[in-house]
């Protein structure tokens, strides 16, 4: 399943436009912030697909009866750009587990690249709901390899994959090297190009520089 939150009206498209904003963009502590409070919709959205238990709550004048979280979610990320996005994430689901992939591409002379994993750090996560985020989802490759990397560490219940800006070829690869009958994709928006050197168009540039400078 495929759920692109943009194509409904909400103030998750007015961040989103401040991401893509050229301008905007100059000012990294808003950057970083608009990909926090993006987390933090679309944590919101998922968290009504989790499961609840009925719990009663004594306040300072009665029992409230009140249907709370049941599952504690694994919440994952890949380093560096992920950053951002995994603390808006982790402002909803306080209580969760998390995830940390470094993946990187490594261009060659000619301008082609591969992905390289680095390092995983995990809890276990059979039988757990896994949230997986990137802020760009380009040619897939990055997020595919970071999933089949975490299943080293189980195999979860159910797969969120979130992802702000996506390429169709991106979503495209993810559908056709995933099982997607455990995975739920969530989108903020599906731009139709990618640059030869896999760079989404219009996307928004490199989300990781734009957080936290560029690197050599």
């Amino acid at each position: 399943m495929v759920i692109n939150l943009g194509e409904n009206n909400s103030v998750l498209n007015q961040y989103i436009a401040e991401i893509r904003d050229e301008n905007i963009q100059k000012d990294s502590l808003r950057f970083r912030r608009n990909l926090e409070r993006i987390g933090e919709i679309f944590a919101y959205e998922i968290s009504k697909k989790l499961s609840y238990k009925f719990t009663e709550v004594q306040t300072p004048l009665g029992i409230a009866n009140v249907n709370v979280l049941d599952e504690k979610p694994v919440l994952a990320t890949i380093l560096r750009a992920g950053l951002p996005i995994h603390a808006g994430f982790l402002n909803i689901f306080d209580k969760a587990e998390n995830a940390f992939i470094s993946a990187y591409r490594k261009y060659e002379k000619d301008g082609s690249f591969e992905i390289k994993f680095e390092y995983l750090s995990c809890p276990f996560i059979d039988d757990k709901t896994l949230i997986l985020s990137d802020p760009m989802l380009a040619t897939g490759s990055s997020m595919v390899l970071a999933y089949k990397a975490l299943l080293e560490k189980g195999f979860p219940c159910h797969t969120h994959i979130v992802t702000i800006i996506a390429s169709k070829e991106g979503v495209e690869y993810l559908t056709k090297h995933l099982n997607m009958q455990n995975i739920t994709l969530w989108v903020g928006a599906i731009d139709d190009e990618l640059t030869v050197k896999s760079y989404i168009v219009p996307g928004l540039g490199d989300a990781g520089d734009l957080a936290f400078g560029s690197k050599s």
